[in-house]
């Protein structure tokens, strides 16, 4: 599934949004791609429980075609 997040700025950015991602599912693969501000995450976890996770991370996120 894949995730814009408009905040995600930088490496640090990228680096607290897998963190977030991986607090709800420690084993989700995610691959992150500054220049457009989305990542693509494989995981078994519901949509819902990620954007909360992220959302609480301090990066709302919108579910990205």
């Amino acid at each position: 599934m894949k995730f814009a997040i408009p905040d995600m700025h930088c490496g640090g950015c990228l680096r607290s949004v897998t963190k977030a991602v991986q607090s709800s599912d420690p084993d989700a693969a995610v691959v992150g791609h500054l220049g457009t501000r989305e990542i693509e995450v494989a995981t078994t976890r519901p949509t819902g429980d990620l954007l909360a996770a992220l959302a609480r991370a301090g990066f709302p996120a919108t579910p990205a075609d």
